[in-house]
């Protein structure tokens, strides 16, 4: 093969044999007309001369471009030949001992399953043969390290690997629960609900999650209909709430006609600010999403059904987890009627007088179950309306993991109120050591943005952990404050 610079040296005497071949037709045509016509001009007589010059200097360019392009050939081809020499003697050493040069080496990696290629070329390669060879004690050194690089790598990737095959096992098994469980309250437990609803075998299902498919259904169930609201009837408040949107963006305020604080509150803007900051990661309640038109539906017509209460901050949390489960109208439905329960109803009307019961009855418990938490919160002056209201307000749809919020709701719609409490109690124990070390305002930080990685089998360990027991009052006694009889 010819190196670049020899096509370099070709080209360059081709332009100059042009060149030249120029010169020789011009200078031969000016001898021609000057033999036949002797009475040229003196300046073609130069131009002739200056012709046979540059053919000559042509010639003299032509002649050096050929010889330094024979050198650089001849050069090129020697370091070509050094090089091949030089490789065949480093084949013929690595393949010394009766083995081809050309043939893998399997001896050195042998019983090695996982060898990073990083480490084989940094420790492993020879030095090149233009340098001097390691000292045996440097190679022993360089093997060792490299023995103990790969065993930590092997070590590594099956702690790796094994914990990808527990987490699968844990998947499947998971699914298979889901799977059984599916089908035993499909055929055995929803057609007989009001029979079964309240046995061991269906409390323990219970508290062990539901199954997505079946989740709405129990959900509705369990907390029933006792405001005998229709799907008809949900139309009618959409309509009503469709008409005053539809006032509101002509006129830009709406009407007022005597209404309360609370149905002001309900404002087409306020409920557009919070369906914006529902669930945000999922975007699907945002403008645009899928279920944004449907949530807005929802409040919009609760908004006119219950004006007394109107839209209050952290009531599309709820909604959004209902329309995530169940039909426009059953998830209305089932809004309105969990919205009417006890607790709901005191913190979304915002009845201090009810909400403070609530926190006392929570701290007796709270005193009881973790005491010393307790006394580092009560000399942090950390008081429970600083966490618990919005834990209570969306029903920890907004402070957990959705999945771990979904299965806090199946066991609210099971054990009503208490539960949400209870809840709150195995929060707190699961943070217990990390809260101890915290000041007041990292303290309300983290419990107001609790961790995304919650674990729902460690929360509920938590939560079974904490009876709501104080003595031998039960949660609503001590919330009333009755007597116990016993």
């Amino acid at each position: 093969s010819v190196p670049p610079f020899c096509f370099f040296s070709l080209s360059l005497s081709f332009f100059l044999s042009l060149s030249l071949s120029l010169s020789v037709a011009l200078s031969f045509s000016l001898s021609l007309s000057f033999s036949l016509s002797p009475s040229l001009s003196l300046s073609s007589l130069s131009l002739s001369l200056s012709a046979c010059m540059g053919f000559v200097i042509s010639i003299i360019l032509s002649l050096k471009c050929i010889y330094w392009g024979c050198v650089f050939q001849f050069l090129w081809r020697f370091r070509f030949l050094m090089y091949l020499q030089e490789y065949e003697a480093r084949a013929g050493k690595a393949g010394s001992g009766g083995t081809s040069p050309t043939q893998p080496q399997h001896g050195r990696r042998k019983n090695l399953d996982f060898e990073p290629l990083s480490t084989t070329a940094l420790i492993l390669e020879d030095r090149p043969s233009n340098l001097p060879a390691k000292p045996v004690e440097e190679a022993q050194r360089h093997r060792q390290e490299y023995d103990e690089m790969v065993a930590e790598a092997k070590k590594r990737e099956l702690k790796e690997a094994q914990r990808k095959r527990k987490e699968m096992k844990e998947r499947f098994k998971q699914e298979d629960s889901i799977a059984n469980a599916m089908v035993v309250w499909n055929h055995d437990i929803l057609p007989n609900w009001d029979n079964m609803r309240n046995t061991r075998r269906v409390r323990e299902l219970w508290w062990q999650g539901l199954p997505p498919n079946v989740r709405g259904k129990v959900w509705s169930l369990a907390i029933g209909n006792e405001l005998n609201i229709t799907p008809e009837l949900y139309d009618i408040f959409l309509s009503r709430a469709k008409e005053r949107w539809r006032s509101f963006s002509e006129t830009g305020s709406e009407a007022d006609d005597g209404a309360s604080l609370a149905d002001r509150e309900s404002s087409l803007d306020l409920i557009k600010l919070d369906i914006s900051r529902t669930f945000p990661p999922l975007f699907i309640f945002q403008k645009g999403g899928p279920y944004h038109d449907l949530l807005h539906s929802v409040l919009g017509a609760y908004t006119c059904y219950r004006p007394d209460v109107g839209y209050v901050q952290g009531m599309s949390f709820i909604a959004a987890v209902l329309i995530l489960n169940l039909e426009e109208a059953d998830a209305f439905i089932a809004f309105a009627n969990l919205l009417n329960k006890p607790c709901q109803l005191a913190f979304f009307r915002v009845d201090h007088d009810l909400m403070l019961k609530y926190f006392a009855a929570f701290e007796v418990f709270f005193e009881e179950n973790l005491p010393r938490l307790f006394n580092h919160f009560q000399i942090s002056n950390l008081t429970p309306d600083l966490y618990l209201i919005d834990w209570i307000f969306t029903l920890y749809s907004k402070s957990l993991p959705l999945d771990v919020a979904c299965r806090v709701w199946d066991v609210f719609c099971r054990d009503g109120e208490e539960f949400l409490f209870r809840t709150g109690l195995g929060i707190l124990r699961l943070y217990e050591d990390v809260l101890l070390q915290m000041d007041f305002i990292h303290s309300a930080q983290f419990l107001t943005r609790l961790p995304e990685d919650i674990d729902s089998d460690r929360l509920f360990a938590c939560i079974v952990a904490m009876p709501m027991l104080n003595g031998n009052k039960k949660w609503s006694q001590v919330k009333n404050g009755d007597v116990c009889t016993e």
